[in-house]
């Protein structure tokens, strides 16, 4: 009896002194590979747009007003393929050049190399090498060469939304729903998950109390400028992590560790929540920054990005309700709906602005030839 009140003391003290963590992705980009292809219109009037992500497309035509047309409608669809990414400058680094030759691309790692045979013949063999013909989110940067601080965000072409539930999109891009309006799977049946749609490597997590760790998956090319993580918080609230700098060659995982984390359980502060029907809080992803300072060269900058990861503790354990809560009073799902819509308001606004000012995109790149038409009225 002795010896068994001893092996619990043990255990508590173990579970007092060593706090429980969960490990998540907050964002893979190489999930983010383009898959399908944006189509309106029929027969040769269809208009093709570039290629976008399937899993992560959103519309918002629905934020648009009534002056579009339907075909209009339909290409004003956006998701988070890498193509899409954008780069924003600060004011220090804003110039014409800068502006127009920094962008984000879907970089493919290489599988093959060429090297000699036997035969002293050029061939491809097979390499090893991290994330082999993956697509990573690709960066380049153009920063003054002028003796000024500057900074510039790789972002997504519009906020990851957080209560988008999921969805199966079919091959037009649209959302996948039955009869009464529900959203249905690929093969029409109800989901039954709770996970939203950009969960699991796409830009979201969910149940997060205290961030531990975050890690970066980045390929360095000796750059001395500073990265950053930039997250938002249930509360709406822009924090930026401090990664280090890139001033190093090849694949390196850089980590932040939160400095004001107690391990030990019994030094903090504990506080109780209402089980229910408290929302789930979560982070997001909102890109990256990317810090050159004055006395540093300026010039090209290019990086590329695998992904992001966090440690964290759980913000709600997940336990078996001897009452189904959610089922009898539906307070979480409505504020989440509000919730929803207020983010695609946002979003589409945003978005339809964009459609308008590429409408009005010149288009032609160079002038139609006055002399060549001189030449065939004379012939």
């Amino acid at each position: 009896m002795k010896r068994t009140l001893i092996v619990f003391a043990i255990v508590f003290l173990l579970l007092g002194t060593f706090a429980i963590c969960e490990e998540s992705v907050l964002i893979d980009f190489t999930l983010l590979e383009q898959d399908m292809v944006n189509i309106a219109g029929e027969g040769d009037e269809s208009v093709h747009t570039k290629d976008q992500n399937r899993h992560t497309i959103m519309n918002y035509g629905a934020a648009a007003g009534a002056t579009f047309t339907d075909n209009q409608k339909a290409l004003m669809r956006t998701s988070l393929a890498l193509e899409n990414w954008e780069v924003e400058l600060n004011s220090s680094a804003r110039n014409v050049t800068s502006l127009s030759l920094s962008r984000v691309v879907a970089a493919k790692v290489r599988e093959t190399k060429p090297q000699k045979n036997a035969y002293g013949e050029d061939e491809e063999v097979d390499v090893t090498v991290p994330f082999k013909g993956e697509k990573v989110l690709g960066v380049r940067v153009v920063f003054p060469t002028s003796n000024v601080n500057a900074n510039a965000r790789v972002v997504p072409p519009f906020e990851i939304p957080a209560y988008e539930k999921m969805a199966y999109i079919d091959d037009e891009g649209n959302i996948a729903m039955n009869e009464d309006g529900q959203r249905v799977d690929e093969n029409g049946d109800l989901y039954t998950t709770s996970t939203t749609r950009f969960e699991g490597g796409y830009g979201v997590v969910k149940n997060v109390g205290t961030l531990k760790s975050i890690s970066v998956t980045t390929m360095g090319m000796n750059y001395p400028y500073a990265l950053y993580v930039l997250l938002k918080d249930t509360d709406n609230v822009e924090r930026r992590y401090y990664m280090g700098t890139l001033g190093f060659d090849g694949w390196k995982e850089l980590q932040w560790d939160n400095p004001t984390y107690i391990t030990d359980v019994r030094t903090r502060e504990i506080r109780i929540y209402p089980i229910y029907p408290r929302g789930l809080p979560f982070v997001k992803f909102i890109g990256f920054q990317i810090v050159r300072d004055a006395a540093q060269a300026g010039g090209d900058f290019i990086g590329y990005f695998k992904d992001v990861k966090i440690i964290y503790d759980k913000a709600v354990l997940t336990t078996e309700r001897d009452i189904a809560d959610e089922d009898l009073w539906n307070i979480v799902t409505d504020r989440e709906a509000a919730k929803q819509n207020f983010e695609m308001t946002r979003f589409g606004e945003k978005q339809v602005d964009r459609f308008l000012e590429y409408s009005k995109y010149a288009q032609e790149n160079e002038f139609t030839s006055s002399l060549t038409a001189d030449e065939e009225s004379e012939q």
